[in-house]
């Protein structure tokens, strides 16, 4: 019994350790992301733009991948062609977009630590 009560404090303080230093580094690229706000208003208004644009195309994006799989639903459970096609055509330009859309955000909108400073 005692052996599992400190093999349990162990992983308790291994946890906290681990939660503090996750702490550390958001805290870190928050405030990296706001001093790189301040530093460039112009490009971070400029992003926000582009993210209200981009999120348009992704709409759009959506809806055709959405309605290809309408079409398709059928052929893709039936054969693996029709679906690694399906994947071919939208899978890097959605994990892309993604990716641009996520970095595009970040730099655009202050985090909700800087905004509850404001």
């Amino acid at each position: 019994m005692h052996q599992i009560l400190t093999a349990l404090d162990r992983n308790n303080d291994l946890l906290e350790e681990l939660v503090a230093n996750a702490g550390a580094s958001q805290r870190q690229r928050a405030e990296e992301l706001k001093n790189w706000r301040s530093a460039n208003p112009g490009l971070a208004e400029s992003c926000k733009d582009a993210v209200e644009a981009l999120a348009r195309v992704q709409a759009e994006f959506l809806r055709n991948l959405t309605g290809e799989i309408e079409d398709n639903s059928e052929a893709m459970e039936d054969g693996e062609f029709v679906f690694n096609e399906f994947i071919d055509r939208y899978g890097p330009r959605l994990a892309h977009l993604n990716g641009v859309l996520q970095m595009l955000s970040q730099l655009s909108h202050p985090s909700a630590d800087n905004r509850q400073d404001a």
